[in-house]
Parts: structure tokens; sequence; C-alpha cells
């Protein structure tokens, strides 16, 4: 089961990617030489982009369920997710980079945000100076 889950070019990046570039947003995707290996890069706003599951990074929404099956594996597998998520952002603010996190339930799932709206939303951001943003689907 675990190796049908893809960590790279998932369905939401895909979508928001090709969303940020119809505007005219040009970026470089999955840069190893970051912390935490961003989604997006946009260089020329300063700003990396993590579009995370909500399962594999411990979002507290609908999407997120703990595992019933090998119960202390799982907890502490997702758990460290977490941490590493914390401490990767913190290394990129502490770098002077723009950090915004895309919670999958925004994109999908009963929670999700209208898209266009969304979309909007995330180039505002990158036209402004705030350093960091989460965007989440509707509780």
């Amino acid at each position: 089961m675990m190796s049908g889950i893809k960590s790279k070019n998932t369905r939401p990046e895909t979508l928001i990617r090709k969303a940020l570039f119809s505007k005219g947003f040009r970026y470089r995707i999955n840069v190893t030489q970051l912390p935490g290996k961003p989604d997006l890069v946009l260089k020329k706003h300063n700003a990396v982009i993590f579009i995370n599951g909500c399962f594999w990074h411990l979002h507290n929404c609908h999407l997120f369920k703990w595992p019933s099956s090998r119960a202390e594996f799982w907890k502490k597998k997702i758990t460290e997710n977490s941490n590493r998520d914390k401490n990767n952002i913190e290394k990129l603010l502490n770098n002077g980079r723009r950090v915004l996190i895309i919670w999958e339930c925004s994109v999908k799932g009963k929670t999700r945000l209208v898209f266009d709206d969304m979309i909007d939303e995330i180039e505002s951001w990158l036209n402004s100076e705030q350093k960091f943003k989460e965007i989440e689907g509707n509780n």
C-alpha cells in the first residue's frame, strides 16, 4: 500500500502549480538544497510553498485519523514528520525565506475551499510581505 503513495507531483500540487503558472508565477519544484525540500520555490518572491497531506503531516482536520493497526509505529512516524516540518519551517524563516503551507483539506474533501478563491489568496500572500501563512479547509 505504501508504494502507491506519491511524495511529489500529487494531484493537489499539480492543480496549484498549473493555476499559479497561468497567473504568471514562475517557480522551481522540490528544491533539495532547502530544508524540507519545498514543493514550490518562488525565488522572485523569496517564498517557498509546501502542499502538505493532512495525514502525513498531522493536520487536525477531517482527513486525519490515527490508524488503529500498528498504532505505536504510526504515532512515532507521524509525530516525527510533524516535528521535522516545524524544524524545517523555522530554518527557512531564520534564513529569510517566506513560508506558505497549503493543507490537503483546502483542496479536497468536505471542507475544501473554492479553488479560484484559494489561488487568489496564494497570489495575495505572494505579493505581500507576510512571512508565514497556512491555508486550510473550512472547518
